[in-house]
């Protein structure tokens, strides 16, 4: 048995959602409180199975933690550094941030490789070749699936990117911060959810700067202690809603939105047609548009989120013209593509790009959530086709959207889950 998100198409939105904590955040924040030597507090964290899998790994050494609706409480006081060996570590490509908190406290640290949705090829040697200049040795047992990485001392140095990586940003960060000395990384990430990791771990006593730019400094100390700390909007989910809105909203309100980390999206709404107004941390999308075919290309942040190209893609089927979509993070991330034509578009495939000609009728039909993003994709084309749609594979949904189909529904979708036979 399995779960589908079944959605009969059609039915306009109207009201207020409000937008839950950044999930890339979340994931990265959870690894990061191992680093502390007592009991740490975050707020606002989404209820999505990423967090549960984080939460699984935590007990599994040994932490102490406690779940209350956005709350998290963590106390690795007891803290043990064990093998990370089990299926929670293989399923979650999040997981890969223990690699960089337990290095640092513990100066070695054992894990299998880990997984998440596939994209393509994401391969985590820039985490590696920062590890190892801060004085890691590193291993692989092809057999077991498992890194070893070992330091007798982890000593500050300069590190420099080839590309700009979120998750080698933050892992090397998490290692560096009680490494002896001063590490330098350059051509580091931008994205909000960095600065947020920072954030935290600048309230537990760590000494970073010039995080948010491409140069982060970090002079390492010896202890960091527990703190409270509140996680940001999650800019991916609020993107999302924005293009349900844009979608088949009339007159929908999306609240707790930062939007300044949505200045891409937002400019490539307008030039589509869409209304919308910026009301301090909220925004008003008012459907009734004519929408038009543009170009995007997804790049690093402050640059269009590679996140937020296959929802938008189903928005582009319903734009007059041809639109063109560019991939430049994740190349391979185009099976969405494949299950929309499924439901009526009519969308060409290149090179680490897609062709879509609007604007076509959608139908509903069974589709395959073949990722998370594919599957936000399939939820904004459900809301806008004739019939019914169902999804399957819908627990790629449930790792980065908190109470997704519950929201749709304050709104005025029509929205079931049930579960099918296989």
């Amino acid at each position: 048995m399995s779960e589908v998100i079944a959605i009969e198409g059609g039915h306009k939105l109207n009201g207020t959602v409000r937008i839950g904590g950044a999930k890339n955040a979340t994931v990265a924040l959870i690894p990061a409180l191992v680093l502390s030597d007592g009991p740490v507090e975050i707020f606002g964290a989404p209820n999505i199975s990423d967090v549960s899998a984080l939460a699984q790994l935590l007990r599994e050494l040994n932490c102490v933690v406690e779940i209350s609706g956005d709350h998290i409480k963590v106390d690795p006081t007891n803290m043990i550094n064990i093998p990370l060996e089990s299926d929670a570590v293989v399923k979650l490509r999040a997981s890969y941030y223990f690699m960089g908190a337990l290095l640092g406290k513990y100066k070695k640290v054992k894990i299998k490789m880990p997984g998440g949705c596939y994209l393509g090829p994401r391969p985590i040697d820039l985490h590696l070749k920062g590890f190892e200049a801060l004085g890691a040795n590193i291993s692989y047992d092809e057999k077991e699936g498992s890194y070893l990485l070992e330091a007798e001392e982890l000593v500050g140095t300069s590190i420099y990117l080839d590309f700009a990586s979120v998750g080698a940003t933050i892992n090397i960060l998490l290692a560096a911060v009680k490494a002896k000395g001063k590490t330098v990384i350059e051509n580091a990430a931008k994205e909000p959810e960095i600065i947020d990791v920072a954030n935290l771990l600048t309230k537990m006593g760590a000494k970073i700067r010039g995080v948010g730019t491409d140069t982060i400094t970090i002079d390492g100390v010896e202890n960091l202690h527990g703190t409270f700390h509140e996680i940001i909007p999650d800019r991916i989910e609020a993107g999302t809603f924005l293009i349900i809105a844009a979608a088949m909203g009339e007159k929908v309100v999306v609240q707790n939105i930062i939007p300044q980390h949505l200045e891409a999206l937002i400019s490539k709404l307008k030039e589509m047609g869409v209304k919308m107004d910026i009301v301090g941390d909220s925004i008003v999308v008012y459907g009734g548009n004519d929408l038009k075919g543009v170009s995007v290309k997804t790049q690093i942040y402050p640059g269009f989120a590679t996140d937020l190209q296959q929802p938008l893609t189903a928005l582009l089927t319903q734009a007059q013209g041809e639109s063109t979509v560019k991939e430049t993070i994740y190349v391979e991330r185009f099976k969405h593509c494949e299950q929309l034509n499924k439901m009526g578009a009519h969308i060409e495939l290149g090179t680490a790009c897609s062709l879509v000609f609007g604007r076509t009728p959608l139908h509903g039909a069974r589709v395959e959530a073949t990722d998370l993003r594919c599957g936000a994709a399939l939820i904004v084309a459900g809301l806008m086709a004739q019939g019914v749609t169902e999804i399957s594979n819908v627990y790629h949904i449930d790792r980065g959207y908190d109470n997704i189909d519950r929201k749709l529904i304050t709104l005025g979708a029509n929205i079931s889950r049930y579960e099918i036979d296989d």
